[in-house]
């Protein structure tokens, strides 16, 4: 099944999981911002293989949950911003993107 480019509606949802995730992760609340960060990650997947692989890598890995968290954190902005790359200039100015991310994603491209 092909899949089609992001929509605003995805995109907005997305970053709203990301910053709650990012925030729970700053408050050491690690396994909250894990569960957002993994909402993040599922809205409209590129391979849907990749966080179950992700998952069995962390478990065999033995990290602790911060880094666990950070892990998860990686994935979901990456996600992110491949999200965001798929709208184009008119729907992108329909999404407010976080500041904060946009310049993390400035560097990306």
């Amino acid at each position: 099944m092909e899949r089609k480019p992001a929509t605003i509606e995805q995109v907005r949802e997305a970053q709203e999981f990301l910053k709650s995730g990012v925030t729970h992760h700053e408050a050491k609340n690690y396994k909250e911002a894990i569960d957002a960060f993994i909402k993040c990650s599922s809205i409209d997947p590129y391979d849907n293989n990749h966080l179950p692989e992700l998952k069995k890598k962390i478990v065999s890995g033995g990290f602790k949950l911060v880094q666990e968290s950070i892990a998860y954190m990686g994935c979901a902005a990456v996600h992110l911003n491949k999200l965001i790359n798929e709208l184009d200039s008119e729907e992108r100015q329909q999404v407010p993107v976080d500041e904060g991310l946009q310049k993390v994603f400035q560097g990306w491209q």
